[in-house]
């Protein structure tokens, strides 16, 4: 498991007992892309998930970010949030660039994300946009065998 420390104080940790799952549920239900989620499908969604959160000095959840991958070719970016509140201080960059080097998610050839916002901040991770809502990176070589 990974944990680090992070400026401002902040911890990133992907250990799963440390996620918070009223804290998720409590942003994900308001937010655009799963309005009036129900909880029992956000622990579901956990469960089969590679997930990374961002506490705060206090311990409280602050951000959070899944994958959904076969650990193969492809992997699916989900949920990615900073509460308002922390947002600026670099909290989404640290989860991008967790999952850039973590281990299990090397040599795949596409990573797929579905966002109505902050393009800006993927596109600064190799991430293009496919239109409005749908970003990838596709690397059609990453998984060839090398001599």
């Amino acid at each position: 498991m990974t944990e680090a420390a992070l400026a401002g104080g902040y911890i990133l940790s992907d250990d799963p007992g440390r996620l918070q799952p009223d804290a998720i549920h409590a942003y994900l239900t308001r937010s655009y892309w799963s309005p009036g989620i129900g909880r029992a499908l956000v622990e579901k969604a956990i469960g089969q998930s590679h997930c990374v959160g961002i506490y705060a000095l206090d311990g409280a959840q602050v951000g959070f970010a899944r994958v959904i991958t076969d650990h193969a070719t492809f992997a699916h970016l989900a949920d990615v949030y900073v509460l308002e509140d922390h947002q600026g201080n670099g909290l989404a960059q640290a989860m991008m660039r967790y999952f850039d080097g973590h281990p299990d998610l090397q040599r795949l050839r596409r990573w797929n994300l579905n966002t109505r916002d902050a393009h800006s901040l993927y596109e600064r991770f190799g991430w293009v946009r496919v239109n409005d809502t749908i970003m990838q990176r596709h690397d059609p070589d990453a998984s060839r065998e090398r001599a």
